[in-house]
């Protein structure tokens, strides 16, 4: 009899558990390796993949930071270099035109005193609740309200609502009316909403330049929108179909009509088509000229001198009001 040969093999395991802990772990010892090809964006290196994001819009880059947490922080911690190659490639003349007001807390102490002062005569606090019904007014322990810095604010708060109330101007609705001395609650709402961006934007420095997209889209839009009016013979700022496509605001800075009237109502967006502020057109050079950034450094100045004036008056007060009653005895 001949003896008995095991001919049975061992069966392959085969698991899916199994399987899935090995592609991670492939997939692991491949990144630490740093030898294979990338698998996406997110596996470029990142002298690579920071140039791309700088190609992006505002809004695109705001978006594609809420896709997972290692983009979320590369873009926070190079947001600063980001915004500021964006600005450049995109908003450059915006960004010229649309200062930002600078943070009470970046301001000197020493000027303090002098901006928290009530009654100063430059204050434009005074009568802006008055005046603007589209702006809330910024918070002075928060901003620095020098008339520059209030400017800005209110530049940028007009930016927002112009935005806002685009597509009610595009289909010819009739923006609502805010009688004097009224305070519907959408407004209200409105109204906080704009300012809380503008005061985000002096923290991130890509919420500012959304904020220059949006108002780039609000004039490419407002000037598409006038130029189908042919009764509307203004003169305007020669835009093209690549000038749209291309998403810069380089077309601006060919000659146009200046930013002379400030919108203090909404009845001006009607009208209103390149908003431009802080700049004016000089003819011997053939370009626009823009308001110097340290405008805000000579506005302090101003608050200073306004402050050691009102501490001399008061003392002088103080002295013709001691030395009154010994006239009068005197006189007696």
């Amino acid at each position: 009899m001949e003896p008995k040969v095991d001919m049975t093999q061992s069966l392959a395991v085969r698991s899916k558990r199994t399987q899935r802990q090995n592609k991670k772990l492939a997939k692991k010892s491949l990144r630490a390796s740093n030898t294979g090809p990338p698998l996406g964006i997110c596996d470029l290196p990142s002298d690579l993949f920071l140039p791309i994001v700088c190609l992006l819009e505002p809004r695109d880059i705001i978006t594609l930071s809420r896709v997972n947490g290692p983009i979320r922080d590369f873009i926070i911690s190079e947001e600063k270099y980001i915004a500021r190659q964006v600005i450049r490639l995109r908003y450059d003349c915006l960004a010229k035109c649309f200062l930002r007001p600078v943070l009470m807390r970046d301001v000197d102490p020493a000027y303090h005193q002098g901006l928290m002062s009530a009654g100063r005569p430059e204050d434009p606090l005074k009568t802006h609740k008055r005046i603007f019904h589209h702006i809330q007014e910024p918070d002075p322990s928060v901003v620095c309200t020098c008339l520059t810095c209030v400017q800005r604010w209110n530049s940028l708060c007009i930016v927002l609502d112009f935005a806002h109330w685009q597509r009610y101007l595009d289909n010819g609705t009739p923006i609502p009316i805010v009688p004097r001395g009224a305070a519907p609650e959408w407004n209200r709402k409105l109204l906080q909403s704009n300012a809380k961006i503008v005061l985000g934007s002096l923290h991130s420095d890509l919420f500012y330049a959304r904020i220059l997209q949006k108002h780039l889209s609000s004039i490419t839009g407002s000037i598409q929108r006038h130029s189908q009016n042919k009764g509307n013979r203004r003169k305007r700022f020669r835009m093209t179909d690549d000038d749209v496509q291309r998403g810069t605001s380089d077309f601006l800075e060919r000659s146009g009509p200046p930013t002379i009237d400030f919108p203090h109502n909404r009845d001006n967006y009607y009208m209103l088509e390149a908003f431009l502020p802080n700049r004016g057109w000089i003819t011997e050079r053939n370009a626009w000229v823009y308001v110097p950034e340290d405008q805000h450094e000579k506005d302090l100045e101003i608050a200073v001198m306004w402050e050691e004036w009102a501490k001399r008056r008061q003392a002088e007060a103080r002295r013709l009001a001691a030395t009154q009653p010994e006239q009068i005895n005197r006189s007696s």
